[in-house]
């Protein structure tokens, strides 16, 4: 299985030709690939899916399914989404996805929380989406948040502590300076080398899981 990170959440799962694309935003470029077997929406803000992202995925690939939680179909009527979970478990092609949470960090008190479900792919790879959820069970790679505006960085490294992954990546670093992207890495490194291996993707680059 690898893993493929384009830009901030965005991320393509592939296993033997088969892809899974995770989060296709509109701080992501555009994004174009075949073999998709699903897709997958943590949740409705457009740096995680925009209609014309999602509408260039399912062009190019009319059998692919698309999951998310309600808020997703809510925000996506013209779509098919088969809403998801927490707790809820999905098998399309090589992928076996499991789904975990169901709401969105806090950004603001006056800003209204969403529904945010994470997705655990093959029982190896959690990405949380816009959360700190924990799917109560040993993640051998995290996909970590590092920037965003309901993220804390001592919450962050609380998180990442508590997951300890054997490896994590970092992602949804679009709002960060390469400056602060550094610092938060760095972060992020000082949780997991204790415990794992953190390994910095930049955008188009690969990890074999």
């Amino acid at each position: 299985m690898d893993v493929t990170k384009l830009e901030h959440a965005c991320q393509v799962v592939e296993i033997d030709g088969s892809r899974l694309v995770i989060d296709p935003g509109n701080f992501t470029r555009p994004v174009d690939v075949t073999g998709v077997a699903a897709v997958v929406l943590t949740h409705e803000h457009p740096d995680h899916v925009t209609p014309e992202q999602l509408q260039r995925v399912l062009d190019a690939n009319p059998g692919a399914l698309v999951f998310g939680p309600a808020g997703v179909a809510a925000a996506l009527p013209d779509f098919v989404v088969d809403v998801v979970t927490d707790g809820d478990r999905r098998v399309v092609g090589p992928f076996e996805l499991t789904f975990h949470g169901t709401r969105h960090n806090v950004i603001h008190s006056s800003v209204p929380v969403v529904d945010n479900t994470g997705v655990f792919v093959n029982g190896r790879l959690f990405y949380p989406g816009d959360s700190y959820t924990d799917p109560g069970v040993p993640v051998e790679v995290l996909a970590a948040p590092v920037g965003a505006p309901w993220l804390k960085v001592a919450e962050m490294m609380d998180y990442v502590a508590a997951i300890a992954p054997q490896r994590a990546y970092p992602v949804h670093e679009a709002t960060l300076s390469e400056v602060g992207y550094g610092m938060h890495t760095g972060r992020l490194r000082e949780m997991i080398e204790p415990v794992g291996a953190l390994v910095v993707l930049r955008p188009g680059e690969s990890l074999t899981i």
